[in-house]
């Protein structure tokens, strides 16, 4: 089977697997049983407002590049050079333009909501500049459809393998500044046409992600398996495409979606949805404790289509997913009361060139995961699997709780649902794992997910 003929899981489960590898070779990294694991330690915020205020202004002056992509930490950015030959790797991984559409994506909706809080205009031309780099993102290549990771030194090289974990917060991100208040025409009219462009040559891949360069032909995940989060977006894609451009072609295929089952799977796509990412454990593993990451952006889609949908069955089966996801994600955000910020672990991926030395010609995209595997752990150290699973973890289901809130219980669930939180209890959770950290001590990008879970919850009665 060839990698354009893989099923877009294959790709997600290749990823998780590498990144529990490199923090199982990490030498210092905290086992259970250890203080790291026990303890817990004290919120470094004594108020809800301190603690966005600052995770909002480290974010904006120290995780944005110039174009307006969010960055996974401060390093070294690619050269063309490095772009061109593939180092760390031609997937991009571990470098600090990894994953700029997916974390640019997923925070605008965000930081659109805060502009239209606050009413700033320092606010609403960061929510601009995002929405730009989200474009630049797709302008990158003659390859219609190629969402490019991010940018490199020279403001336009780039890594050649986007994949669906880019392409999807793309359009979300997209969307969320189209139908607010923000968007001027002209920004409708560029949202517009940069979207009907890169769905159009989706529908024609069969939903599937093109590759660039080197790579061109090949393609990197899709959305037309038969998991959770494969039906969630596939319909989230249609639906968005179809608000955003007012083309009906689109809403005749999300309902032509709605009502196939994918291959492999024996209910249709909306009875998948109602699911929630559960069944996904058999196929990804270490969801609840290491990657509720890669289903925000499943949730947020839940939340979209709830929002858009009228027929009743459809939005209960949204509702449904929505809050079987918060369920599911409620254990895991507790440990972020196991983060210390006065740890001082090494964060050795910030100097990327010398954490992955070794390099060789890549020919295929297993060559490119096979040298992403080769990084010097000695160099790299352990901070960066401490906040993976203290941080973006704990964080990552805070967010997922948010997008939940207006449909959890307020009082407590009938003894056959007890997993369900209540709203109480899941907004309670949500501002304690936003309390937490002190985002100047921390070098990954994606503590933006405690601004997305802020922005995601309803105002308090």
């Amino acid at each position: 089977m060839s990698f354009s003929q893989r099923p877009a899981w294959l790709f997600t489960l290749a990823l998780i697997a590498l990144q529990l590898t490199l923090q199982a070779q990490t030498p210092n990294a905290a086992k259970p049983g250890t203080q790291a694991q026990a303890q817990d330690y004290p919120p470094a915020h004594p108020s809800l407002t301190a603690a966005l205020e600052q995770a909002h202004q480290q974010f904006m002056s120290r995780m944005i590049d110039a174009h307006g992509i969010v960055l996974d930490f401060v390093g070294e950015s690619p050269s063309p050079e490095d772009c061109r030959l593939g180092r760390p790797n031609a997937i991009g991984w571990w470098s600090p333009i990894e994953n700029g559409p997916m974390f640019t994506g997923l925070y605008l909706p965000a930081a659109c909501q805060r502009a239209l809080r606050s009413g700033s205009a320092q606010d609403q031309a960061a929510a601009a500049r995002l929405m730009q780099g989200l474009l630049k993102c797709a302008s990158l290549s003659e390859v219609q459809g190629f969402i490019g990771r991010g940018v490199g030194s020279d403001g336009h090289c780039h890594y050649p393998l986007g994949s669906d974990d880019q392409t999807h917060p793309w359009f979300l991100g997209l969307y969320a500044f189209f139908k607010s208040p923000l968007a001027t025409p002209t920004q409708r009219q560029q949202i517009r046409a940069k979207v009907s462009t890169v769905a159009q040559a989706l529908e024609s891949s069969g939903w599937k992600c093109p590759c660039d360069g080197s790579f061109q032909g090949d393609f990197r995940g899709g959305y037309q398996g038969h998991l959770f989060r494969d039906a969630v977006r596939y319909l989230h894609l249609l639906r968005l495409t179809h608000a955003i451009t007012g083309e009906a072609i689109w809403l005749q295929r999300y309902q032509q979606a709605c009502a196939q089952a994918p291959h492999q799977a024996k209910q249709d796509r909306v009875q998948l949805c109602a699911l929630g990412y559960g069944p996904d454990r058999s196929l990804i593993p270490n969801i609840d404790e290491h990657n509720l990451w890669i289903y925000v952006g499943c949730q947020a889609a839940l939340s979209d289509l709830l929002a858009l949908e009228t027929d009743p069955a459809k939005r209960a089966a949204f509702r449904r997913g929505l809050v079987i996801n918060a369920g599911n994600a409620m254990p895991a955000i507790e440990a972020q009361r196991r983060f210390n910020n006065d740890n001082r672990d090494v964060f050795g991926h910030a100097d990327w060139r010398r954490g992955y030395p070794h390099w060789f010609a890549q020919r295929t995209q297993a060559d490119a995961q096979k040298l992403a595997e080769m990084g010097d752990k000695d160099v790299l150290g352990q901070r960066k699997s401490y906040e993976t699973r203290l941080m973006r973890n704990p964080l990552a289901a805070a967010a997922i709780l948010a997008h939940a809130l207006p449909h959890l219980p307020q009082t407590s669930p009938p003894p056959s649902d007890r997993a369900t939180p209540t709203a109480t209890q899941a907004r309670k959770a949500i501002e304690q794992a936003i309390r937490h950290y002190d985002y100047s001590k921390l070098n990954l990008s994606v503590f933006f997910l405690a601004e997305c879970a802020f922005e995601a919850m309803p105002a308090t009665p």
